[in-house]
């Protein structure tokens, strides 16, 4: 199996495997993983138990957080072209952050710091989309079983799917693989994790989708 040398995102919704996915792709191509480390945010948990309270801290600590990696380890792989492989793209920091922070002075100072941090962003060379219905989604989330995502409500999951769905359908910046993730078990199954990787390897141009039966 050759080594990977492009930089890739993987994005999706909540539960939908996104570290999963981009943790075997980077074990299996030798690539470095660049990961949001959530656990960190101190903001997260309260976040789940009382949004409209605790949105603006936790989205600004995300968006810093993503920024520094950006600046300490994607840029530094980039100039060595060594492969990458990351959980999120940049910008789904704003996704997030025009349906949590419900009040209009929030979102102009998340926004103001988000336009000086986005000029300075390196773009992936592929975005990998999953996509998943609501009700995978909790599945999901209810079996890895992890404390702060209890208050997770099928209600929030679909608004946070709806928002991945609008932000995607007309998504032409970077090539974008649409990978409809319902009906199969890449962690579990090896063979739908190498169908998979074929199709993630294959050149990168436009928009292009997989729908495994």
């Amino acid at each position: 199996m050759s080594e990977l040398d492009s930089y890739i995102a993987i994005e999706g919704p909540i539960g939908v495997g996104k570290t999963s996915l981009a943790e075997m792709i980077a074990e299996k191509l030798n690539a470095r993983k660049v990961f949001e480390d959530f656990k960190k945010n101190p903001f997260l948990e309260e976040f789940y138990e009382d949004p409209d309270n605790n949105a603006l801290q936790t989205q600004i600590w995300f968006l810093l957080q993503r920024y520094q990696q950006q600046q300490k380890e994607i840029k530094q792989l980039n100039a060595f072209q060594k492969g990458v492989v990351t959980d999120y793209m940049f910008e789904k920091d704003r996704l997030f952050a025009e349906f949590t922070l419900r009040s209009q002075a929030e979102f102009e100072l998340y926004s103001n710091v988000a336009d000086i941090l986005e000029k300075d962003i390196i773009k992936p060379d592929m975005v990998v989309y999953l996509q998943a219905e609501t009700p995978r989604l909790m599945k999901n989330i209810k079996q890895r079983g992890r404390d702060f995502e209890k208050g997770v409500t099928s209600a929030y999951i679909n608004q946070v799917n709806e928002k991945y769905q609008e932000f995607f359908v007309n998504y032409d910046e970077r090539p974008l693989l649409v990978i409809n993730a319902n009906n199969i078990d890449f962690v579990n199954n090896s063979n739908d994790f190498d169908n998979l990787l074929e199709v993630i390897q294959e050149p990168a141009q436009g928009r292009k989708y997989f729908n495994p039966s």
